[in-house]
């Protein structure tokens, strides 16, 4: 390939990566224009529907009392409450906690189905074998807090028909370090600029991780949780796209999560999430197109996108840059001319990148400003690092493709109460 050929395959290349991405994700810049200038239905609940609230924990004795003792001083009433904690291969007295601060334990040891969606489907087909009804199940994490209002404003949306609801993600530990900030910012955006747009428009959203309230026909339909995939909350996300049941979301649910702040158990969780998108890609891609063709589901379209074409694109531009770069290098007559193209592509790739995503962070850390846990400095300063962090995606992605990955829990020791957090 003559030099000429090559920089203009350069140049035309990246300009299609470009429109491809703006093609794509063009939708939700419509989004926050929805979220700002809409203020959404005020819901309001005819009834007070009994629920289980389900924790699946894994040496969680730092902190699984202060998340129980956050769902008993709810302002709903504590007999349509009950809580159940199930203590999976836990090596620890995270079942003597759970039980002394008030909950159902369930302990539960297998070392070969290892990871969360076991854990709630043991713990699910437990309370059915009990003969115990619920009108709905919240799912919880044993590091969450609970606003003390959480469970009123979710029986809200609840009972105004939604059979799947999702909360707002905020954190216990945003100052932490870059990081933390980084997760938090991002769960944030997503709650603010992704889910409340998406119930504005009753598109349907997407469950992200925990703090989420599904209801007992759902469960008793898969008569458990049959979502084991490594990232359980996306795959259960999309099988209620492709079902066609709209999940909810509810802003004035507020539950406070925390975040890791250890690079090596950030890469490993991360690691999993990837491996975990492409899993869920793998097995449900085929239905999500089915459904956008034949269906017109917009809702299949907006869960397609969560899941394949950022990592692929993203993925495919650096492999064909470094390649294009590494024929520069190798091609001593023409090496310096083309090294300097691609170069100036990768660099001015990097800094649109880090632009959008500093606009990103910069916009939710503004409208979300009195929900942020730290010093003003510290709000500023991590919205430009903010950038750095998704930029780390990158590395981690390649790896997830070629690495098998197994689950592995985090560890939570940020030992709050509930006033502390919200205080």
């Amino acid at each position: 390939m003559e030099v000429i050929d090559l920089l203009s395959f350069i140049s035309l290349f990246n300009l299609t990566i470009f429109l491809l991405f703006t093609g794509f994700y063009l939708y939700q810049i419509y989004y926050i224009p929805i979220s700002l200038f809409n203020k959404g239905n005020d819901y309001i609940s005819k009834e007070n529907h009994k629920y289980a609230a389900v924790i699946a924990a894994r040496n969680e004795s730092a902190v699984i009392g202060q998340l129980i003792n956050s769902i008993k001083k709810q302002k709903y009433p504590a007999s349509l409450i009950d809580i159940y904690v199930i203590a999976d291969n836990c090596t620890d007295n995270t079942a003597n906690i759970a039980r002394s601060a008030g909950a159902f334990v369930f302990e539960r040891f297998n070392k070969n189905k290892v990871g969360k969606g076991y854990a709630l489907d043991y713990a699910f087909k437990a309370i059915m074998n009990n003969d115990k009804h619920y009108d709905g199940y919240f799912v919880f994490d044993a590091d969450n807090l609970l606003d003390e209002n959480y469970i009123a404003e979710m029986n809200k949306v609840f009972d105004n028909g939604y059979k799947v609801v999702t909360s707002y993600r905020n954190s216990k530990n945003y100052d932490t370090n870059w990081l933390s900030a980084g997760y938090s910012l991002w769960f944030l955006r997503e709650a603010k600029y992704l889910n409340n747009s998406r119930m504005l428009l009753k598109t349907g959203c997407a469950i992200s991780g925990t703090g989420f309230l599904v209801h007992n026909d759902i469960i008793k339909k898969n008569n458990g949780w049959k979502h084991h995939l490594l990232t359980e909350d996306i795959e259960f996300s999309i099988d209620c796209a492709i079902q066609g049941e709209t999940i909810g979301y509810c802003g004035d649910a507020v539950l406070y999560d925390e975040q890791p702040y250890i690079f090596e158990q950030s890469w490993n969780q991360r690691l999993r999430w990837a491996k975990g998108f492409y899993q869920v890609f793998g097995k449900y891609g085929k239905d999500l197109v089915k459904c956008i063709i034949f269906k017109k589901s917009f809702c299949c379209f907006d869960m397609l996108m969560t899941i394949m074409p950022a990592l692929f694109l993203s993925l495919f531009s650096v492999a064909v840059n470094l390649t294009l770069l590494t024929i520069g290098m190798l091609n001593i007559g023409t090496s310096t001319i083309i090294v300097k193209e691609t170069t100036n592509a990768i660099i001015m790739s990097s800094v649109n990148s880090y632009l959008v995503f500093f606009m990103l962070g910069l916009l939710t850390t503004i409208t979300e400003w009195n929900k942020i846990n730290t010093t003003p400095i510290k709000k500023i300063k991590y919205v430009f690092t903010f950038p750095f962090f998704i930029f780390t995606y990158v590395p981690i992605s390649i790896v997830a493709l070629f690495k098998k990955i197994e689950w592995k829990p985090i560890t939570h020791n940020i030992a709050k109460s509930i006033e502390e957090v919200s205080q």
